[in-house]
């Protein structure tokens, strides 16, 4: 695995290429380009949220008709494209032609993507640069890296991640990028997310591949508990590697799910440990649980609580704020069978409550557990053997600062 931004390409099919057209105050990189050398199977989860963007609307309207046949993903940032109505459909709708033309592929092989600030039209005269610049011949040579920097609004960092295994001594390559830093708590990915492959794939069995990942993964961060208008997780297969991977049922699409969400789940920490104004990243591992969804539904409402997260930043090991934020849940808990301790398993953990009541420990132990990085929480139900694992960061006064002038 990797996430070394210098070193970071994608898969074999594929080039990208950035440019600044103006639509950052910034004057930074704000407009990527994904294209693939030919025709390419692709499969999307996009945000639960009712009200969508222009772009995640066009997407899902154009994967449902042409899955089978993608050539590119056009990205602008600086501008959400959401709550714009009619002609936000249209400024989609344009900047996947633009992009078609540059390419000279067809407008319906073109998937688009916005993000940043909601409720505001874009300068299509700037977009319209900015997609001549990205498609131009000479942009073929800029790269990954610069094109994982365009994406970002918030970001502190580009974030990318990739894995390479093998089928029948063939090696296949999982490459891809994602940005997202506040407005994090996503019931499907992050704000966005794309990831390329060199297998071939049909476009029904990338889909089944990405939704399994995307649970383990994407599905398992907060940073704020604000889903966004813009989430959108897209996966394309070139397969240029050669290889196929034709059936759900078999050792190789298993090991492809298998990478797929280990290079998820690299993305989607490294999005929870870059949320806005965070200093630390924490893990909070549920077990004992009747099932997956109730470990997962307790671990949630703990990574949104804004006490328990406060606490986190602080070194404060406020073990009440957690467990509160399990009982609020809604998931089916007992309160006399709950054991919690912070520490990374293996480590010196510091239990501090046993069957529901605390439990003697040191409490300087305790608070130093919250200041290391990552922070580890565990916290056993005592119900069954199900768990699940989410990511959340901690709260600082930055968080309010960043978001309290996001548009200003």
């Amino acid at each position: 695995m990797t996430d070394s931004i210098s070193s970071f390409t994608l898969a074999r099919g594929f080039r990208a290429a950035a440019t600044a057209c103006g639509l950052k105050a910034s004057g930074n990189l704000d407009i990527a380009l994904i294209a693939a050398e030919g025709p390419c199977s692709a499969a999307g989860v996009f945000t639960t949220n009712r009200v969508k963007a222009a772009p995640v609307l066009y997407d899902q309207a154009l994967l449902a008709e042409r899955a089978g046949d993608i050539r590119a993903i056009i990205v602008n940032a600086g501008n959400a494209n959401a709550c714009t109505g009619p002609r936000g459909m249209d400024d989609a709708r344009q900047m996947a032609a633009l992009t078609a033309y540059g390419l000279r592929c067809q407008p319906d092989q073109v998937l688009v993507l916005s993000t940043g600030v909601i409720g505001r039209l874009l300068d299509m005269d700037k977009v319209t640069q900015g997609i001549a610049a990205v498609t131009s011949t000479a942009a073929a040579q800029h790269g990954a890296p610069i094109a994982a920097r365009a994406i970002m609004t918030t970001d502190t960092r580009p974030k990318v991640a990739s894995a390479s295994f093998e089928v029948g001594g063939q090696p296949v390559t999982i490459s891809g990028m994602c940005k997202g830093s506040g407005m994090i708590h996503p019931n499907m990915a992050t704000m966005l997310a794309i990831v390329t492959t060199d297998a071939a794939l049909a476009p029904d069995l990338l889909q089944a591949a990405l939704r399994a990942a995307a649970g383990q993964s994407f599905n398992c961060i907060s940073v704020d508990g604000d889903m966004s208008t813009n989430d959108t997780l897209l996966l394309l297969a070139s397969g240029a590697s050669g290889v196929e991977i034709a059936a759900t049922e078999g050792a190789a699409y298993d090991r492809f799910v298998a990478v797929l969400t280990d290079v998820c789940v690299d993305l989607a920490k490294q999005v929870a440990r870059d949320g806005e104004g965070a200093t630390r990243l924490i893990e909070i591992r549920v077990s004992g649980a009747a099932d997956a969804a109730q470990a997962h539904t307790v671990g949630d409402s703990i990574a949104r609580s804004p006490l328990f997260k406060c606490a986190v930043h602080g070194g404060d090991p406020n073990w009440g704020r957690v467990l509160c934020a399990a009982g609020y849940s809604g998931a089916e808990i007992d309160a006399d069978r709950l054991s919690l301790s912070f520490g990374a398993p293996g480590d010196a953990v510091v239990q501090v409550v046993e069957a529901g009541l605390p439990i003697d420990y040191a409490e300087r132990d305790a608070a130093a557990q919250l200041r290391q990085d990552p922070v580890y929480v565990n916290l056993d139900l005592g119900l069954g053997d199900a768990a699940a694992t989410v990511w959340t960061c901690d709260f600082s006064k930055d968080y309010v600062e960043i978001n309290a002038h996001y548009t200003t």
